[in-house]
């Protein structure tokens, strides 16, 4: 395949946009080459500004549950469109979409929406910290939860993947309060409590890590850090911006039977378009103003348009939730196809599952946290990933970002993928 018209229009993005992207991982640093610019995307498919079509794994890093351009979420964003696009005052959407959300998800009786999945992982750690009047947090090496300073201490994805995972503009000062550990490691979380007592805010997780790769919490794990968080005197903050009405209606919480105090959400919420959210049990979000002490707020929180494909897409799976087990079964078939011609081309590998998200790791030893995701064979994934290209086939080019499943994949997609993985890999 040819990427003539993309390559320049990247030339021309460098030239007015910082590396040419207005995210970084988009920028092709980790594996080589030019990224691809999209003209449109339809289904489980893209079509690039060269006229290629590639099937999608990516889907927009999580929101495309059910397939690009769906039809009734498209179809809300239109008609709301023509009654404005923007109000800063309230709509009745809101609510509706509140009621339904809090209906879907365990444990939770209000929610707050907000424009990214980062402002809702940002606001629930101020929110925590307001709720205990404790100022420090434990996040988990390669967990990432958003660009906000506090969550720049070894974050995941875009963090790893250009070598700088401590960010320049972190102050000392907030590095301080961020308190770093391994995911799967409850030893050490109980360490970390133990040496900080009465200190800790919050537990802030990737229940099911997807920013280093797709790592599955290890059994007792999640079971482990609610205990220790009750037995402390923490919140549990579960982010669930990838997991959150895609693992299941109610996300992990609802998947694994664990409950978190305060619930981060992003990407299928919105249906494609920006929105995130915070939500907890009712004694936790009154905290917030107007009602409590803790301030948060946001001009275009709650956008017509937003509100509109968030609910379009929330009653979609809420209608039909036979949808997360046609996902279960495609990544199932997809993971054994994979792993079948892999091993039959004596390919270094291991694969990680859950529900509808899948990575390939180039180690044969477990995947299982931040240090052992980064053993992988970066050389082995750039040819992977190129080879894919060329073949019609479009994965997050990073080797931490777990590959998204999507309705409109068929099997026949799946049996091509398959196939493409089995030809390039015998040129390792």
């Amino acid at each position: 395949m040819l990427y003539k018209r993309s390559s320049q229009l990247f030339a021309e993005a460098e030239k007015v946009i910082p590396g040419g992207v207005n995210s970084p991982v988009r920028a092709f640093k980790a594996v080589g080459g030019t990224p691809i610019f999209v003209k449109s995307a339809k289904g489980a498919y893209l079509y690039d500004e060269d006229g290629n079509r590639l099937i999608d794994y990516i889907n927009s890093w999580g929101p495309m549950i059910l397939g690009h351009a769906y039809e009734p979420v498209v179809h809300a964003v239109i008609e709301k469109a023509k009654l404005g696009t923007s109000f800063g005052m309230p709509t009745e959407l809101e609510t509706q979409i509140a009621a339904l959300a809090v209906a879907m998800v365990p444990n939770i009786d209000k929610i707050r929406f907000v424009n990214s999945g980062t402002e809702a992982c940002m606001s629930a750690v101020r929110l925590a910290r307001g709720f205990t009047k404790k100022d420090k947090i434990i996040k988990f090496a390669g967990c990432y939860h958003g660009h906000s300073d506090s969550f720049l201490i070894q974050a995941g994805s875009g963090a790893i993947t250009f070598g700088s995972p401590n960010s320049p503009g972190v102050t000392a000062g907030t590095a301080k309060d961020t308190l770093l550990a391994r995911y799967n490691d409850l030893e050490n979380v109980a360490t970390l409590i133990e040496a900080n007592k009465n200190e800790i805010a919050a537990i802030i997780v990737e229940p099911v890590a997807g920013n280093m790769g797709c790592i599955p919490p290890n059994k007792g794990f999640l079971e482990g850090l609610r205990q220790l968080c009750t037995d402390n005197g923490i919140l549990l903050i579960f982010d669930e911006v990838m997991t959150g009405f895609r693992l299941a209606a109610g996300g992990v919480q609802e998947l694994l039977h664990v409950t978190a105090d305060i619930v981060c959400f992003g990407k299928v919420i919105g249906g494609g378009l920006p929105v995130g959210a915070f939500a907890a049990r009712a004694e936790i979000m009154n905290y917030l103003a107007p009602l409590g002490p803790v301030y948060q707020a946001g001009t275009l929180s709650g956008n017509p348009l937003a509100m509109a494909a968030g609910l379009a897409m929330l009653q979609a799976l809420d209608s039909d939730r036979t949808i997360f087990k046609r996902l279960e079964e495609k990544t199932a078939y997809l993971a054994t196809g994979i792993d079948k011609v892999l091993k039959a081309n004596d390919v270094t590998f291991t694969i990680n599952t859950i529900g509808s998200m899948i990575s390939i790791h180039f180690d044969a030893a477990p995947v299982v946290d931040f240090q052992t995701a980064a053993n992988g064979d970066n050389e082995t994934f750039k040819k992977f990933f190129h080879g894919l290209l060329q073949e019609g086939i479009y994965i997050a080019p990073s080797a931490y970002e777990t590959w998204f499943i999507t309705d409109a994949l068929t099997y026949a997609d799946l049996d091509f993928t398959i196939q493409a993985i089995d030809k390039v890999s015998k040129t390792f």
